[in-house]
């Protein structure tokens, strides 16, 4: 995908456009991203500048333009000493001050109808009741929408502090999540009664620039009202698409692949729909050529952008190819190495491989640029915790969660932490946090599925590993947990649907494996796991179907070269009723990695107790030739000698007494 010359100035204009707009209204994540955007987009040549004469003078440097509103820029220019004055006041972090520039309390509370006792003060705020309606309401004030949005977002943030202020600590007795932003109450009511009054005055009024329908729909998210919230959002991209900020809260609101279809055809179409398509993919851990493909074009375009190179990377981690994964991340901060960014997530892959000096470099660079950011935290949590040095672990992750308390990879990571200290109901408690933060994120289910399974309360297990399964329905160590939990219920034929769901899954991802008919059978050539196998074997076994129970047996003790065999493997097409809503994949957290196609398990300890089990079988059926060579080979592997040397005897006394008789 890639541009003219022409649509690269203008992509670079309307670039420097946003980037100046967000810093203006101090939305200052917005604008960095922006500004990185900007920064990936190749320098133009001498030749490209010439392009420009051909453009609209509006297209030159506009990022230095003002206002094209007349009523709007008649009003920023009125106001501009006190606009600058609320800015510098934000960017002091005087939430209130800047508030009170152009929204003072008092007069707040009279345009919204409200009483304050005394808005300066903590006992005031407290006693305000937004609910108490006064007989009158003033009009709102004539203010520009610039101004409008500064003020009403320093409000919203100062609420936000002071919740943060008043919440208890990480985890204590008193953290119960039920502290809220005050501040947004009256946020919500004004932008309301705004809305309402520019409807009701029709086309006399200035068009909006979208970020007051932003605000509102954040506001009406932290309010729990997402249907109203995504209409917002929607509203707000389609009149300023260049604020990511929008575009990350509806990437938050979307919590199916479905949804975000249905949401898609709104958008603008434009560069940054086709961004925000890609990433919300990623987001709901889907995985195939088109988005790799889409990341491709974007990154002609951008290719240095460290959001998008990240993107790539977080792509192949969440399809199992780890080693992949770890290059991206490791050439994105030879790029960008003071880049803290999605660091956690780097930590996590090299947390599952094993590269410790890697991870203490890593750790010792974050800790050297910033020590106080929550990714930092999070990757020094890691650190110790690869070194099972857990209860350092644990303080590094409140620590992140002390800085952000919506840091979805410490509450996660905290949990394992609280599991391997055999702090069950911390660990359930992080893992319930999480899931708050984040619904989407099925390490947290897996997690409370686990811990429920350690206290033996099975149906709470299953229950969640359901809802993990749901989430990632091509991930095999969900549908495992999932049979795990059926087998130790006593449900053996749920569980066996279960198993072969997870079989399946597995070989979703593996390029070499043979594709599936439409009964459901799968090619022998398949590398698979023995161990499911191996449950899959023991639950027919207990149902009585030795037939079935023979013929995975067989195809367990196969996977030690590879499941070299020349027939067809017993169908697996059956699955257990779990809704499924997006392909996805175990980046490694959840559980052991497969074995490659063809490469061979080797020995295994499933792989000896299915050939035992199948000595066993033929003693029972009278083969005992076949009994002798498998309970010959189980002394050759090492696996379970005794045993194995009793049946060779036993076998060995049965043949001689057949030929004895037949003789």
């Amino acid at each position: 995908m890639g541009l003219s010359a022409k649509d690269a100035l203008q992509l670079r204009d309307t670039l420097q456009i946003a980037v100046v707009k967000c810093s203006e209204r101090c939305l200052y994540h917005a604008a960095k991203w922006a500004a990185e955007l900007l920064d990936a987009l190749p320098q133009p040549s001498a030749a490209d500048f010439k392009a420009t004469q051909d453009l609209p003078s509006s297209y030159i440097h506009p990022a230095f333009t003002p206002n094209h509103d007349p009523a709007e820029a008649a009003l920023e220019a009125k106001e501009l000493s006190r606009y600058l004055l609320a800015k510098s006041l934000f960017d002091c972090k005087e939430f209130d001050r800047c508030a009170a520039v152009f929204l003072p309390e008092s007069s707040l509370a009279e345009m919204l109808g409200t009483k304050v006792d005394d808005a300066t003060t903590t006992e005031g705020r407290e006693k305000q009741r937004p609910s108490v309606v006064l007989p009158s309401e003033r009009a709102l004030p004539q203010i520009s929408q610039k101004s409008l949005f500064l003020a009403l977002y320093a409000k919203m943030i100062s609420g936000e502090k002071r919740k943060e202020e008043e919440s208890e600590m990480i985890m204590g007795p008193q953290d119960l999540g039920t502290i809220t932003n005050k501040q947004l109450a009256v946020v919500s009511r004004f932008l309301t009664k705004w809305f309402d009054q520019r409807k009701s005055e029709g086309g006399d009024v200035a068009p909006s620039q979208g970020f007051l329908e932003y605000l509102h729909g954040m506001v009406l998210v932290k309010e729990k009202n997402d249907r109203a919230a995504l209409q917002y959002l929607v509203e707000s991209v389609q009149l300023f698409p260049w604020n990511w900020g929008a575009w990350m809260e509806i990437t938050n609101l979307i919590t199916r692949v479905e949804q975000l279809n249905e949401v898609t055809p709104k958008l603008p179409q434009n560069i940054m729909s086709f961004i925000f398509h890609a990433h919300a993919s990623i987001n709901l851990y889907q995985q195939g050529g088109e988005i790799a493909n889409a990341l491709n074009d974007l990154l002609v375009v951008f290719p240095t952008s460290s959001f998008l190179l990240t993107d790539k990377a977080l792509l192949y981690y969440h399809s199992k190819d780890l080693v992949a994964a770890e290059q991206e991340f490791s050439q994105l901060l030879g790029l960008h190495p003071q880049r803290i960014d999605a660091l956690d997530h780097y930590s996590n892959i090299l947390y599952v491989l094993n590269l410790r000096p890697k991870l203490a470099f890593l750790a010792h660079l974050c800790s050297s640029i910033d020590t106080f950011r929550p990714e930092s935290c999070v990757v020094i949590g890691n650190y110790y915790s690869l070194l099972s040095c857990h209860d350092k672990a644990v303080h590094y992750f409140r620590r992140a969660l002390m800085l952000d308390r919506s840091c979805l990879s410490a509450w996660t990571l905290m949990g394992h932490e609280y599991v391997e200290l055999k702090n069950t109901h911390a660990a359930i408690e992080s893992y319930r946090r999480a899931v708050d933060v984040n619904r989407r994120d099925y390490r947290a289910w897996y997690g409370l599925g686990q811990t429920y399974e350690v206290l033996e309360m099975h149906a709470y297990a299953l229950w969640y590993y359901k809802k993990a399964a749901g989430l990632r329905p091509w991930d095999g160590k969900m549908w495992q947990a999932v049979g795990s939990c059926l087998q130790k219920m006593g449900r053996d034929k749920d569980g066996i649907k279960a198993l072969k769901r997870a079989l399946l899954a597995d070989s979703y991802y593996d390029s070499s494996a043979s594709s599936f008919g439409s009964t459901g059978t799968i090619d022998r050539m398949t590398q698979m796991d023995p161990e499911v196998l191996l449950q899959i074997a023991a639950m027919y076994d207990r149902m009585e179907e030795e037939e079935e129970a023979k013929a995975y047996m067989e195809l367990c003790v196969a996977q030690e070269d590879g499941g070299v065999t020349n027939d067809q493997g017993p169908g697996l097409g059956d699955s257990i009723g779990v809704r499924a809503d997006s392909p996805g994949s175990d980046d490694g957290e959840g559980g052991g990695e497969r074995v490659a196609a063809g490469e061979g398990t080797g020995v295994t300890v499933a792989t000896s107790k299915a050939r035992m089990w199948l000595a066993k079988y033929a003693m029972r059926v009278e083969d005992y030739e076949t009994a002798n060579r498998l309970a010959t080979e189980l002394c050759q592997d090492g696996v379970e000698v005794e045993e194995a040397k009793a049946l060779i005897r036993e076998a060995r006394s049965r043949m001689e007494q057949t030929s004895m008789m037949e003789s």
